[in-house]
């Protein structure tokens, strides 16, 4: 018990120190390159910070468990909106932009598909080729990005 508290302790601290290493990473990274902080966060710092959760999913969905995937993924997204966007426009307000809709609208339409799928085809299995889809709207997602910023 008392080794399982340290390690989470542990992890605790390794966690805060990469999420400082990430910003600080990808902000100098934009000012390098001249890209935009937003484009930046919605790229990388969400690519980096999403790792562990994909790594967590991938081993549920090999175990088989596939509850825990989905919901990993479903519980997460409503974390990062919900509380994470409300305590950090707490601390400090946001201004919404044109980009901040059209992500809107992707989240949007990657919940429907999700819901969708849930209800067609083979029940309680995404296919291949709805997977397929939230890919595509992924590739769209970040070509529309780089395309802005060009």
């Amino acid at each position: 018990m008392i080794v399982n508290i340290l390690l989470l302790a542990l992890g605790f601290v390794t966690l805060i120190k990469g999420a400082d290493w990430l910003v600080s990473g990808a902000s100098a990274l934009a000012k390098r390159y001249n890209v935009s902080n937003l484009v930046i966060g919605l790229t990388i710092v969400a690519f980096g910070t999403s790792l562990p959760k994909l790594a967590t999913s991938v081993v549920a969905a090999f175990k088989k468990n596939n509850d825990i995937a989905v919901g990993n993924i479903i519980g997460l997204n409503i974390f990062n909106i919900s509380l994470i966007l409300g305590i950090s426009s707490i601390i400090r307000p946001m201004e919404f932009s044109s980009t901040f809709v059209f992500v809107a609208i992707l989240l949007t339409f990657d919940t429907l598909i999700l819901f969708v799928s849930t209800f067609t085809g083979r029940k309680e299995k995404l296919d291949r080729w709805e997977a397929a889809t939230l890919l595509l709207i992924f590739a769209v997602y970040t070509v529309y990005l780089v395309g802005k910023e060009l």
